[in-house]
């Protein structure tokens, strides 16, 4: 009986030992439960209020770059257009100069240009020449240039480019300060009492409106030079080649020759006869009045006296003279 009742003992404590070990498991397993759904939640609140932050911090990453490529626009510094004068100078010999210059003038209306100044003349040989200015767009300057110096033999060219930005940049700016300073000249007028005032600035508005008439004619005249081109085109006609001749010279030639010298030589004898004939003639003019006039005044010389004989102033007489006969006898 007792080994019966010791075990029975056994059996029962045993129940309740297992029973608690359940339990513990149980409420280990639910805690551990607990504590993933806990976790869980949390991580998914954290990865939802997380989320919202990334997308600020994107927004503000993108926003910042946004901003910094407008500064970095807003910093670089703006391209200027270039404002270049042209201007060129040809001269081209052709066969027919009025054919060439319908030609020119067909070739710069075709580009949007327009013919300036024209002067045509004949040189000493009976050759035409003529001179004109073209204005053409600079867009169209160098094809206009290159189809004009194909139109002959090209003789000369020159060609220039200056760059006038600088230039036309300036003149903008100082228009603007310009119109602005005359604004504020009216201003002043409108809020003026005194005139005296009044008649000190419309003094000085009629200077600040001359200087900008000035600057803005300045403006116009680069505006001008820079959008049209100007070519000054000479064109000639071609020297027509002579004849060779035989060098050989003949009888004919000879007697040309001749013929050419002695007519050269008559003129120079004519020519030097002309020249002296008025000396010529006033000489023998002077001769002729000093024996005309000068002479018939000279006084006639005093006959000599014959020499007085010896007591008697008779004349000597002379021998006879004798005859041949007699010096022989």
């Amino acid at each position: 009986m007792q080994t019966r009742g010791s075990g029975t003992t056994r059996h029962r404590s045993a129940r309740p030992v297992q029973l608690l070990s359940a339990l513990c498991l149980a409420a280990a397993l639910a805690l551990t439960g607990c504590t993933g759904a806990a976790d869980g939640g949390s991580s998914s609140s954290d990865a939802k209020g997380a989320a919202p932050g990334a997308n600020e911090a994107g927004a503000g990453a993108a926003d910042s770059d946004a901003g910094s490529g407008k500064k970095e626009q807003a910093a670089a510094p703006t391209r200027l257009t270039a404002h270049i004068i042209h201007t060129a100078s040809l001269t081209v010999q052709v066969k027919d100069v009025p054919k060439s210059l319908d030609e020119t003038r067909t070739v710069v209306e075709n580009a949007g240009g327009m013919v300036g100044n024209e002067t045509t003349d004949r040189d000493s040989e009976g050759r035409e020449r003529s001179r004109v200015v073209l204005r053409v767009p600079s867009d169209k300057y160098e094809e206009v240039l290159t189809e004009l110096e194909g139109s002959g033999k090209l003789i000369d060219r020159r060609a220039k480019a200056e760059d006038v930005t600088e230039q036309v940049v300036d003149v903008e700016s100082r228009i603007k300060s310009q119109r602005a300073s005359v604004v504020r000249i009216r201003e002043l007028m409108d809020q003026a009492t005194k005139l005296s005032d009044v008649v000190t600035l419309e003094g000085e508005l009629s200077t600040r409106q001359a200087d900008l008439e000035s600057l803005l004619a300045q403006q116009t005249s680069l505006k001008d030079r820079t959008s049209l081109a100007t070519i000054t085109l000479s064109l000639s006609e071609t020297p027509v080649k002579k004849v060779a001749k035989d060098d050989d010279p003949g009888f004919a030639d000879a007697l040309g020759g001749g013929w050419d010298a002695f007519v050269t030589m008559f003129r120079w004898i004519a020519l030097a006869l002309g020249a002296v004939l008025p000396f010529l003639v006033g000489a023998a003019l002077l001769l002729f009045l000093w024996v005309r006039f000068l002479r018939g005044r000279t006084p006639a010389r005093p006959v000599a006296a014959a020499p007085s004989g010896a007591g008697t102033g008779s004349l000597p007489v002379a021998p006879p003279l004798r005859a041949e006969g007699d010096d022989k006898d």
